[in-house]
Parts: structure tokens; sequence; C-alpha cells
């Protein structure tokens, strides 16, 4: 049975929810780009949120603070797939394949060219140029300064420009980026946190 303070609390969080999930999503489905392991973050970073809702309501910047935790959780994704992807290598090396690396003026793909990106660099770029955030509202979500921002998303925009072989990067990168899917983990989230059932504790 929840208190009044727990209903109270519920409500708020559902409303961020709601307002939020999309945009939380889609920031996950670029910095990964994989579309199922963006639902799959969006959801474990908004859960994680739920269980510190205390802190979160209290912070300056709620949505900077869930956008830095949907980071960090990507970026730990990334780190853990690559080191899958070194021990299959390592297994199949005696297998003399093929792999030739596409022509890199050729990539046109967005997707594509993010993901060639180091991750700083991509969530900056992504954060500045696909959701149009702030020099220092990217510097918040991702706990870096200003500067750093400024260095980082330059050097990745460069870098893009490269690859795509065009300068219409930012505007390839909004028609990009798609509405998400409401999955599974979303609606177990849903459900877990259910208006007057209280967080968990």
């Amino acid at each position: 049975m929840g208190t009044v303070v727990d209903d109270a609390a519920s409500v708020e969080f559902h409303a961020f929810f709601e307002r939020h999930y999309a945009e939380l999503s889609r920031l996950a489905y670029l910095l990964t780009g994989e579309s199922d392991t963006a639902d799959d973050l969006a959801a474990d970073a908004l859960l994680a949120l739920w269980h510190r809702w205390d802190r979160v309501r209290a912070a300056d910047h709620p949505a900077a603070y869930a956008r830095g935790v949907v980071a960090n959780m990507a970026r730990t994704r990334i780190r853990s797939a690559v080191r899958e992807r070194r021990r299959i290598a390592l297994f199949w090396s005696q297998r003399e394949e093929s792999t030739e690396n596409p022509d890199v003026a050729g990539v046109v793909d967005v997707q594509e060219a993010l993901r060639r990106l180091p991750f700083r660099k991509r969530a900056c770029v992504v954060l500045r140029h696909a959701f149009d955030l702030s020099e220092k509202d990217t510097a918040l979500a991702l706990g870096v300064s200003v500067g750093t921002v400024k260095s980082q998303t330059s050097k990745g925009m460069a870098e893009l420009q490269r690859l795509l072989g065009t300068k219409g990067v930012p505007q390839r990168m909004h028609a990009a980026v798609g509405a998400p899917r409401c999955s599974p983990a979303v609606e177990s989230l849903r459900a877990r946190t259910g208006e007057g059932g209280g967080r968990d504790r």
C-alpha cells in the first residue's frame, strides 16, 4: 500500500517517463546503433531513475541527469560488445576470412558513420546536433566541460563529414532518428512503477 508521498512520486515519475522516454530511446539508439538495445537501455535507465527518484527529482536538471545515465549505460554496453567481438575474433582467428573495409568515401549511412566515432565524440555530436542541446546542457549530461564538448563536437562533425562526404550531417542525423517502438521492457517498467503501487525500496 503506497503512502501519499509515494503516490505523488509515482504520478510525478510517470509524467517524467511519458515526457522523456522517446527522447532517451532515440539517444540510446544513436549511441549504440541498435533499436532493440535502445529500447532496453532507455527502460533500464528509467528504472534506475525510479529507484533513486528522490535524488533525481531534487536535481537542478533531471532530464540532463537522465541523459547521463543513458550515456553511461550505452558506453558500458558498447565496451561489453567490443570485448565479446574480440573474444569471438580470437576464437576464429585461425579461420582466414576476407573482411575488406568499405571505401570510407562511399559510406552514406549515418548510423554506420556514427559507429565509427569514438564514444565521447559520438555522444557530443548526437546531443548537440540530433537533440539540439546547448553546449552547456551537453556538458551537463556527459559530465564534461563545455570546452570538451566544443572540441569533441567539432572533431566529431569533421569526421562525419569526411565519412559521409557531405556537409548536411545535422539534417541527415535528424532524419535518421525514428520514433522508438514501445518495447516489452517499457511495458514491464510501466507495470513495475504503476501509480499507487509505491516504489521498490
